[in-house]
């Protein structure tokens, strides 16, 4: 039965590449990184009841199970290429619930993968709690991967797209709140849109980013303690998108972006000279970005409203791990 699944899963994640020299069906594959090139890997694990509430649709799964991932290489600058699936599937489902979500997830997956060309090229199946991890791996030109440290005082502080989409939806479900015209804000947490093309457009112009997938303050935050630098975001800058204000007005739209984790944005820190050309660099592809703060010196972020007033945000990222 194991090997019928992942031959489903081959099935429907063909993507031919030529520097793949031997994909799925041996030990290992084999594939050749391109001469000249840096690789840059991630991997990311998704597991039910942690990071997606049960009952979520299986292509949705596959979908933000690579979308995840290719946000972390988005955020170094780095353009995809090949990837590896682990997937946990309960043991008390029947043979033909295991096919038809295997089906759907890899239907997901693929439809992913293919506006990035990414091959899966191995992986795992294993019987458990339902659970996914997911490595990707890229191409960078030595020294011009983009990383946390850089950010200097000076800098000014810019995110890709809107915050708080995909929290709202999170909150909408858990309260049982959500309805049809709640379709954009589930969207952008069920498919989350991975910003690959803005990250290698950043490459040589961005002194530091990182992708948003803990909330803004705690992913800007590991900037700037990789960076040794601190930040000052103002509150009423945060873009947020029209779905989200008018469905719980600007003020809660605005806790919802500083609270922003899932969104898969970037956050990043840029020469304020160099400003204006990223936003309109990244306006033509679609995403846009906005100014939203400044790196100044000391350490940690801090938050300003509209009044100049310092604000404390409810929550600060996820943790794992809370003590």
């Amino acid at each position: 039965m194991e090997f019928r699944l992942i031959d489903r899963i081959r099935e429907r994640t063909a993507q031919p590449r030529d520097d793949v020299r031997l994909g799925i069906g041996d030990d290992a594959a084999l594939l050749a990184v391109p001469a000249g090139m840096e690789l840059a890997v991630a991997v990311d694990t998704m597991v039910e009841g942690v990071h997606f509430l049960p009952g979520q649709a299986a292509f949705d799964l596959g979908w933000k199970s690579l979308a995840v991932n290719l946000s972390d290489l988005a955020a170094m600058g780095a353009e995809p290429a090949w990837a590896l699936l682990a997937l946990t599937l309960p043991t008390a489902q029947s043979a033909q619930a295991r096919a038809d979500f295997v089906d759907g997830f890899a239907d997901g997956f693929a439809a992913l993968a293919r506006e990035h060309r990414v091959a899966l090229v191995g992986g795992d199946t294993t019987g458990g709690p339902l659970a996914m991890s997911v490595t990707v791996h890229g191409f960078v030109p030595p020294g011009r991967a983009l990383t946390r440290a850089g950010a200097r005082p000076g800098d000014a502080v810019l995110v890709t797209g809107t915050l708080g989409d995909a929290v709202a939806a999170l909150h909408l479900l858990r309260t049982e709140t959500a309805s049809g015209s709640d379709a954009p804000l589930l969207a952008r947490m069920h498919r989350p849109t991975p910003r690959v093309a803005a990250g290698l457009a950043l490459r040589g112009r961005a002194h530091a980013c990182q992708d948003i997938s803990d909330g803004l303050v705690a992913d800007l935050g590991h900037i700037c303690a990789a960076s040794g630098v601190a930040a000052e975001i103002d509150a009423d800058a945060l873009p947020r998108s029209p779905a989200l204000v008018a469905r719980f007005g600007a003020a809660a739209a605005r806790d919802f972006a500083l609270d922003c984790g899932d969104d898969y944005e970037l956050v990043f820190t840029a020469p304020e000279a160099d400003v204006a050309g990223i936003v309109d660099a990244l306006a033509r592809l679609g995403c846009g970005a906005t100014r939203i703060g400044r790196i100044v010196a000391g350490e940690g972020v801090r938050v300003r409203d509209a009044d100049g007033h310092w604000l404390e945000p409810a929550h600060r990222g996820w943790d794992h791990f809370p003590t």
